[in-house]
């Protein structure tokens, strides 16, 4: 009997936007309702993508914006052959904390690396792997500088700067156009939710995007509550 293909969901977001903390509560929701399913971030995931992002997030190391992204490939390269290819082949839903829409964003985006050698080093690191969602938090720049405030004390990528994180924030609206998407097939269809809100409320509203999708894998709210 052949294995129903897996779901990749991968949720973005600005720095602050809260992606993290809804990743959390839809694995719980998941593992509740006896989903099988993996979660994976970027960077990390792997022994060598963990010691990667030790190096990408060290506070105050210096780095060639070059060699960021290709470290960032790197980790993405041995995530997709390690942990996701896999998962998706038996047949589970996969949860990204950031996958290489962060890349557009940050490297091509933020640092201003060509977009056309960096979709080319993507695409050797992803294995022709699309997603099949990504949920887009969105959350009002003050908003998103007040969360950072709060974590306490910034990683290397957190220390970019006000202006860097502009030109990220800026990226990522574009995203959500449909014309963009259209000239960005690798990453799949993109969907914004309003992450503005408390922890459950901006839960609500990712389930219901989920819902409306796969409604076989993820019941509607009301179910969710019983």
């Amino acid at each position: 009997m052949s294995v129903a293909p897996g779901r990749l969901i991968v949720l973005e977001g600005p720095e602050g936007a809260g992606k993290t903390t809804q990743l959390r509560r839809l694995d719980a929701w998941l593992e509740q309702h006896g989903v099988p399913h993996v979660n994976v971030r970027e960077p990390g995931g792997t022994p060598l993508g963990d010691e990667i992002r030790r190096l990408l997030l060290e506070p105050g190391r210096h780095m060639d914006p070059r060699a960021e992204a290709l470290l960032f490939m790197a980790s993405r390269a041995e995530l997709m052959a390690d942990v996701v290819a896999p998962a998706l082949a038996r047949g589970l839903v996969v949860l990204a904390d950031r996958l290489f829409l962060s890349t557009y964003a940050y490297q091509i985006a933020g640092r201003g690396l060509p977009e056309g050698e960096i979709r080319q080093a993507n695409a050797l690191a992803t294995r022709g792997i699309v997603p099949d969602l990504t949920l887009l938090l969105t959350i009002p720049a003050a908003a998103a500088r007040a969360r950072r405030e709060r974590r306490g004390a910034p990683d290397r990528m957190e220390q970019a700067g006000h202006e860097f994180h502009a030109r990220v924030e800026r990226a990522l609206a574009m995203f959500v156009s449909r014309d963009w998407q259209t000239d960005h097939p690798e990453c799949g269809p993109i969907v914004a939710v309003d992450g503005d809100g408390g922890v459950e409320e901006v839960f609500e509203r990712v389930l219901a995007q989920l819902a409306a999708r796969w409604p076989d894998t993820f019941t509607a709210l009301d179910e969710s509550r019983s």
